[in-house]
This record gives structure tokens, C-alpha cells and sequence, in this order.
């Protein structure tokens, strides 16, 4: 199969390639084309446009790989998931496949299977679970309306209702779905073959299908009996959820296509913890996408015409003053090019309508964005007509290796302190 690849927010045409009715109908996917626009030139050529995300799309035709534009490696994008996620034990041994170095699906399928490895060394969870049976002796309960409908008259049958303490329950049955996906669809034979071992004995104790993988999620809850599958499912659920596209798999014939970060989404997310994580112990609080209905109003009705949500609202006193500092997340390269006039007209409407800065400072917004801890800070000022600063727009570069290579100790609290100063100083 041929392979292209290509950073973030690349596009790049490939000669020689025609896509079949499997392949467009995926392409067709709206969340797909919102992180890759896959576009079919005439002379058999497609025009592959990777927007804010890294990855792998495999098509019948052709393997897109995006990878990273602002950080090293695929493994940094997965250490800032488990970092965004809440996990402190972060990813930093380097993944190495016989082979080359892994792309982010074969690194995910990867730690899918060295994670249900560890279960299976350290011993598979079994729970009891209820069992509707016929047998030849009544164990449980005995279900009379069935056994009058199926067994009427007969003594060696029995409905019963019964429990069994057994390993096929749902921990164990989505192990076994990743694995098998994994088993079936890694790139490297070296993944594919530890996955197939551990995928055959995950099988044999849980054979019950996964069935419906939001469902199956929403019922799974990590407690001291089972913490031990955490990780486990955390990437489990990462590759069969194709890195969040809902409703990717829908069609069986498109699944297990696509493993699609979107980082946009994952930098706001990291963002909020680091900053949480910074606040700590300076008395300031950090509330995530407040809603704002009361901002912008009809004039004529009172009611509200929409509502203003900055990804963080900041609060806290500085000599005993109450102050409120709105932050926004921009996944773009600003250290090395101007703030965007959207951009800027987004912040100025948080900073008039939300911020609040001791006397005789305009209020802010702050924009944080990935870029070199050396970068200029960027700051624009909103001025009126008689010359007077309303409000201000400060850019802070955020240097994502630095913040993922300080995981512990003095260093991280340094970090911490430092970004702490450039975003509410």
C-alpha cells in the first residue's frame, strides 16, 4: 500500500491514486474531512489536506500519516492525552518497533496490548454476572413464566436464573475488542503478532461481543477492584474510538480505518489542567467554558442573542482587589506570525464583557498558543476613537517539549510558577 505523509495543516498532491466507493464513502464523513479533506483532482490525483490533527487514515488506496507540526514525536501527542487526561505517570520511555519508527496507531495498538499483557500477568478481573439457562436441576431462581412457555410438562429442563462469577464482563470484554482490533489492523507484524497472543486469550474469557462501544464506556467504573484495568481501557477506548470521530464506525465496512487526534481540542484540554495545576495554592480559581448568557442581549426584548463562553475564566483577589482574567486556546503558531483579526475580535469581546483588572488597568484577555519559550509575547490594545486603551489582547507562547520534559519535583514547580506569571501577571 502506498504512504504519504505530511505535518499538521500540509496538503500534498498525489499522483496516480483513485479512490473506490469504501473509500469515499469515508471521506464523505464529516468529522473526517474536518481533520483531513481528501479531494479527488482529475489525471487520477488527490489533494490530501491535513487540518489540526495527527494521525493515520488508512484507505483501500493510499495511508495518510499526520504527523506532529509543534511537538517531536507521536509519542508526545499521546503523553500530553495522558497528561490532559489527569494521569501523572506520563509516557516517557521511547516505543521502538522491528521496523522503523511506530506511526500513532501501531504506538497506540502498541500500549493496548502491553497494557492487557500486565492484566493478564497480574490476573483478570471476574465479577459475577447474572445467566438465563435451562438445566436439568434448579440452580437460582426458577422462572416459572418461561418454563410454562418452553418447558410445559417437562422435568429434565428447567428455566433458571442464576449468577456466575465469571470473566466475561465488560473490563474484559473491551480489551478484547482493542486487541482484536489491533490483532487485525497494526501496520508492524511485530504488534500484530504480541497483539494476536494476547487478543486469543482475551477471547477465550470474554467471547460476549462488545456491542455498542458508547454504552459499553459509559457502564465501565474503575474502582479498587479494577483499577488496574485503567490504562488499559484508556487506550483501549482511544483506538476503537478512532481518536474521537463519533459515528466513524457505524458502517463495519469503514472500521478501523482512521486513529485522528484533534488538536485543537487536545491543547485546550492540556492547557486547563496545566493551569489548574499553576493556580494551586495562589488562591486564584479556574472555572472551564463558563457560560455567559447575559452578555449580549436584544435591546427591544431583553432576551439574550447568544452566549459567551472563553475556554477559562480566571478569578481571584491581588491586594485585596477582585480581578477576573478570561483566557482563550489557540492551537497556532503565533510566535511567528500576527494574532488573527477573528481571533482578536473573540478576545476584546471577552476582555469588555468579562475580565476585571484593578483600577486604572484595561481589561484583559489572555490568548495561550503553542510556540518557543523564547517567542516575543504579542500584545494588542483596543483603542477609541479619542485614543484611550479599552481593553488588551496578550499572547502567551506555551512551549509544549519544555512543559511534557518537567514532569516532577523543584523543576515542575518552577515550570509552573513561570507559566502562572506569563499568563496572570
Amino acid at each position: 500500500m502506498r504512504t504519504v505523509e505530511l505535518r499538521e495543516y500540509e496538503s500534498k498532491v498525489v499522483p496516480g491514486v483513485r479512490l473506490g466507493l469504501t473509500d469515499r464513502a469515508l471521506c464523505a464523513n464529516d468529522q473526517l474531512s474536518a481533520r483531513i479533506s481528501v479531494r479527488e483532482l482529475p489525471g487520477e490525483r488527490l489533494e490530501v489536506t491535513a487540518r489540526a490533527c495527527v494521525g493515520v487514515l488508512r484507505l483501500d488506496a493510499l495511508e495518510i500519516r499526520v504527523r506532529p507540526k509543534y511537538l517531536g514525536t507521536e509519542l508526545d501527542v499521546l503523553r500530553m492525552l495522558e497528561y490532559a487526561a489527569g494521569r501523572s505517570d506520563l509516557l516517557v520511555a521511547p516505543r521502538t518497533i522491528l521496523g522503523g519508527a511506530p506511526h500513532l496507531r501501531d504506538l497506540v495498538a502498541l500500549l493496548v496490548t502491553e497494557e492487557c499483557e500486565r492484566i493478564l500477568a497480574h490476573g483478570v478481573r471476574r465479577d459475577y454476572v447474572t445467566v438465563e439457562d435451562d438445566l436439568p436441576a434448579v440452580r437460582g431462581r426458577l422462572l416459572t413464566d418461561r418454563q410454562v412457555l418452553r418447558h410445559h410438562g417437562r422435568l429434565d429442563r428447567l428455566a433458571c436464573r442464576f449468577d456466575e462469577h465469571d470473566g466475561d464482563i465488560v473490563d474484559n470484554r473491551l480489551c478484547a475488542a482493542a486487541l482484536d482490533v489491533a490483532a487485525r489492523t497494526a501496520g508492524s507484524p511485530t504488534v500484530r503478532a504480541r497483539a494476536r497472543r494476547a487478543a486469543a486469550r482475551f477471547a477465550q474469557i470474554a467471547p460476549t461481543p462488545l456491542g455498542d462501544l458508547r454504552t459499553a464506556w459509559d457502564s465501565v467504573d474503575h474502582h479498587r477492584h479494577n483499577a488496574h484495568y485503567r490504562s488499559a481501557h484508556h487506550w483501549a477506548a482511544l483506538l476503537l474510538r478512532g481518536g474521537g470521530i463519533d459515528g466513524l464506525f457505524a458502517n463495519g465496512s469503514l472500521a478501523s480505518r482512521a486513529l485522528l487526534i484533534d488538536m485543537n481540542a487536545l491543547f485546550e484540554a492540556f492547557g486547563a489542567r496545566l493551569l489548574r495545576e499553576a493556580a494551586d495554592g495562589t488562591g486564584w480559581t479556574v472555572r472551564e467554558q463558563s457560560r455567559h448568557r447575559e452578555v449580549l442581549l436584544d435591546e427591544h426584548t431583553g432576551r439574550s442573542c447568544g452566549e459567551v463562553r472563553p475556554d477559562l475564566l480566571l478569578s481571584g483577589t491581588v491586594d485585596e482587589v477582585p480581578q477576573r482574567l478570561p483566557v482563550d486556546f489557540k492551537y497556532k503558531l503565533y510566535d511567528s506570525r500576527k494574532l488573527a483579526p477573528s481571533d482578536i475580535y473573540q478576545a476584546a469581546t471577552y476582555a469588555h464583557a468579562l475580565a476585571r483588572q484593578a483600577s486604572g488597568v484595561p481589561p484583559t484577555c489572555v490568548l495561550l498558543h503553542p510556540g518557543k519559550a523564547s517567542a516575543a509575547r504579542q500584545s494588542v490594545a483596543v483603542r477609541r476613537f479619542d485614543g484611550a486603551v479599552s481593553a488588551r489582547i496578550r499572547a502567551v507562547a506555551l512551549h509544549l517539549p519544555t512543559v511534557l520534559g518537567t514532569v516532577e519535583g523543584a523543576e515542575r514547580r518552577g515550570l509552573l510558577r513561570t507559566v502562572w506569571s506569563a499568563v496572570a501577571g
